[in-house]
């Protein structure tokens, strides 16, 4: 039989090639969505932007270029402190957030009993949190009324005993760990998927060498979770960007209502753009620092 006859045998398919399909099948969903519910909306509000609406009836409206981002920039008196004061709670929050889930995921990890109820606990905010419950609870007021009265009374009893600015930075830390707490349930699942996917015969093997706890922390853990961290962090930089108490997104909404929807957009663009740039920034520094297994 000649060689021509043979039949060539197929090359094994790549790990890597293997990955980027089985990634690609997994978002073949959201990108027919996108691409049948999304895309049209997404170029209608660039339109917006640069646009004065004349009549809502139809959606009427003529062509002003740069005058709605002009108007944020120079005329409007909330844009930018609001803008600014987002920027401040992402910043301060995202970090406090990963090193919380960091901690609470290594302890749940650990061989303890009721590890899954534990889990279930951190995660309930999270399902409160995006479902009806909570439009419902922040719809009446409740969560409003509770989170005052609580401040209020921590306040004026640190107040008495400890002074009043001293009392004033004591309350705000509080109330920023109770937000961090509620928002950190997503991070903690996926730090804990992380940890569980780390070999054990890694500890054991560093263990005999001499390695501590602290030492393993920095040499194995870290560095095999950092994949993790960088998923983490644009996760929890969007969701503070797009929490429902943000006053920006806030305003973006009502711009509907109010039949300022032109300049809702020229608004939701530019947060857009702004939290673009930032996610992009996050994902340069940190493409340095993650560990990739199939590279090394």
């Amino acid at each position: 039989m000649s060689d021509k006859s043979k039949k060539k045998e197929k090359k094994p398919m790549a790990m890597k090639t293997r990955r980027s399909i089985e990634g690609f099948i997994f978002v073949l969903p959201w990108l027919i969505g996108a691409a049948l519910f999304f895309i049209y909306p997404l170029f209608q509000s660039i339109r917006y932007s640069f646009s004065e609406m004349d009549s809502l009836a139809g959606t009427k409206m003529h062509w002003v270029g740069l005058a709605n981002y002009s108007y944020l920039f120079n005329r409007s008196t909330t844009y930018i402190p609001k803008f600014l004061a987002q920027i401040k709670n992402t910043v301060i929050n995202t970090p406090i957030t990963l090193v919380f889930s960091l901690i609470i995921a290594m302890l749940v990890n650990r061989d303890m009993k009721g590890k899954g109820a534990f889990r279930t606990i951190f995660f309930i905010p999270v399902l409160l949190g995006t479902g009806f419950i909570m439009e419902s609870l922040l719809g009446v007021g409740v969560g409003e009324v509770v989170t005052n009265s609580s401040d209020s009374m921590l306040t004026s009893i640190l107040m008495q005993s400890i002074g009043g600015t001293f009392a004033t930075y004591v309350t705000e830390f509080l109330s920023r760990i109770t937000i961090i707490l509620w928002k950190s349930g997503v991070q903690i699942i996926l730090f804990l998927a992380g940890l569980q996917g780390i070999s054990s015969s890694l500890y054991e093997a560093s263990r005999v060498d001499g390695a501590t706890e602290w030492e393993n922390f920095w040499k194995i853990t870290l560095p095999l979770i950092s994949p993790i961290i960088l998923l983490n962090i644009i996760y929890t930089m969007i969701d503070s960007f797009t929490d429902s108490s943000n006053e920006l997104m806030a305003d973006i909404e009502k711009s509907v209502e109010t039949g300022t929807l032109c300049r809702g957009a020229a608004m939701g663009w530019l947060y857009f753009a702004f939290t673009f740039v930032i996610c992009l920034l996050a994902i340069l520094v940190m493409k340095k620092l993650t560990f990739n297994q199939g590279e090394r």
